[in-house]
């Protein structure tokens, strides 16, 4: 399992047609508050002021074809070639990661080929790292590359 530590730092949040919502800084507009993106926005707020990943290297819910299915990832890191670089999936925190939930997203890195794959429902995150075609169980996020 890997220790997410998140701040106490507040996310602008405000009430929009009696509904909180709250600011998403990558996608810049206002989302209803469901459980899923507290999730979504809390990884991503830790991701950028506390891992220092660049936030303009992050990408939050895109559509990509699975197949000929639309699918839509959660957030993806991408290395500064712009290449695919952590898949990220997040659920409620009420969702148990279960093994439905990480087939889930080996199924969408199989499409999007990021070395580095994570779970997350707030209370727990589990990482891999691709390595020779087989998947190692990571226990840290992992450093933004800065070389290659």
């Amino acid at each position: 399992m890997i220790s997410v530590l998140y701040s106490p730092a507040s996310h602008p949040i405000k009430n929009i047609n009696n509904l909180p919502h709250i600011f998403d800084s990558i996608r810049k507009k206002w989302l209803q508050l469901t459980d899923e993106e507290w999730v979504r926005q809390n990884l991503i707020y830790y991701l950028i002021h506390q891992l220092q990943y660049p936030e303009t290297l992050i990408a939050v819910e895109k559509e990509f074809k699975l197949g000929v299915l639309s699918k839509r990832f959660d957030i993806l890191v991408y290395d500064k070639n712009h290449q695919p670089w952590m898949l990220i999936e997040c659920k409620a925190a009420s969702v148990p990661l279960t093994e439905d939930v990480l087939q889930q997203v080996l199924e969408y890195g199989s499409t999007i080929n990021a070395p580095y794959i994570i779970i997350s429902n707030g209370n727990f995150t589990y990482g891999w790292k691709k390595e020779n075609n087989k998947f190692e169980m990571i226990h840290l996020f992992p450093e933004f590359p800065i070389h290659y």
